[in-house]
Parts: C-alpha cells; structure tokens; sequence
C-alpha cells in the first residue's frame, strides 16, 4: 500500500483493452479537456443532469470539482468511485460506481462517459464489464442499478449485453422538457453467468472499509 491515508488511490481494476482507476488531478485536468471537446452531439443530452451544456471554462472546471467533491463527501455509509478510464496509459473517459449504505443493500449504481474520438470502439462494454466485476467479484454486490433515456439506443445495447433486465421507468426532467428514462438492473446471478476470468483487482482490500464492508465478495 503507497497511500496509507487514502488507499482508494492504490485501487485498480485490469482487463485486457483497459485500466480503471482514480485520476490524479493532473489527469484530471486531461479528464476536463476531453470532456470540453466532446461526449455527444450538442443535439442529444445522454445525461440526467444537464452538465455538458455548460461552456468553457464552466465545463472543465466542473469536472474537476467533480471528481473532488465525490473524494471529500465520502463516507463508508455514501460513496462514489469515480474512475478514470485508461487505454495505453491515456485517459479516455470515466467510469463510476456508487452506493447508499452498502453494507446493508449490497446494491451499487453506475455511471459512465467516453470522450468523442474513443466510442464506437467498444470500450463502453469494456469498462460497464470491469466496474461490475469489481462489484460483483470484489465487493460482493447483489445487484447493479442503471439507467438512460428512452432513445440512448447505444446505453441500452451495452446493457443488454450485460445481462441488464429493464426494472421501470418514470417521467424526469430532460433539459426543462418532460421525458422517459428507462431503469435497468442486473443481478448477481444473471452477472455470474457472463462472469470473465481475464479481469484483475488490484489494491482493494485496505479499502474495504472505505466502502463499509470488512471483506471481499468473492
């Protein structure tokens, strides 16, 4: 362990395309540039929240106090790991996974964006595959929540994939409209059958209590 105070930066998941873990802050400054250059078409909003509408510097300064606010409010009763996503070294995107009161509902949530110039590459599967591996295989989570608008047609196809089932919808608010966001769970179970054995967890067990549990899943 090299970060005794904060082991959560000794925290990395491996496959074999891409490394997940927490950004440094000069990554994420390189984090707030890519996502200044682009996540989708100005046209579409991917996201619940409204955050890429906004216009430099407001974007990338809102990514870094992002990523900082999600380390300062963690509590092991209310956390969320925000992971850079790394390929060749290079970060490409972000990949969380955040829970409320874990230990008691063992049910995780997560989110997730690319830069413009690496979709369509299938790195999106890859990285929804490695944080659910380490929720599933690491944390020993039950179930795993997602969500996205009615018509994110490519949200959905990685979750199908995944093994998600559709778990509701509601009626939210899209950029001042109303619309439809479509929820999605998968279980351990439907998880463990599309279970790989070609990721690897480095670095989590003296983090364990950080998210509110004394030991790994299995």
């Amino acid at each position: 362990m090299t970060h005794r105070h904060w082991p959560l930066f000794d925290l990395v998941v491996r496959t074999p395309r891409l490394v997940l873990r927490l950004p440094t802050d000069d990554e994420l400054c390189d984090l707030a540039d890519l996502a200044a250059a682009g996540i989708h078409d100005a046209a579409s909003l991917p996201f619940q929240v409204p955050w890429t509408d906004a216009e430099p510097p407001a974007l990338p300064r809102g990514v870094l106090q992002w990523g900082w606010r999600h380390r300062a409010e963690w509590t092991p009763e209310r956390w969320n790991l925000t992971l850079g996503v790394f390929v060749d070294g290079h970060v490409v995107g972000v990949q969380d996974v955040g829970a409320t009161r874990f230990a008691v509902t063992r049910a995780v949530s997560t989110g997730s964006w690319l830069g413009l110039a690496h979709q369509g590459r299938g790195l999106g599967t890859e990285m929804r595959v490695a944080v659910l591996h380490l929720a599933f295989a690491g944390l020993g989570a039950v179930e795993a929540h997602s969500g996205a608008w009615h018509d994110n047609a490519r949200s959905h196809a990685v979750s199908a994939r995944l093994g998600y089932e559709e778990n509701g919808r509601r009626i939210d608010v899209r950029r001042d409209r109303a619309d439809e966001m479509v929820l999605l769970r998968v279980t351990r179970e439907r998880w463990t059958q599309r279970r790989r054995d070609d990721i690897v967890i480095d670095g989590l067990a003296p983090s364990l209590e950080l998210f509110g549990i004394g030991a790994a899943g299995g």
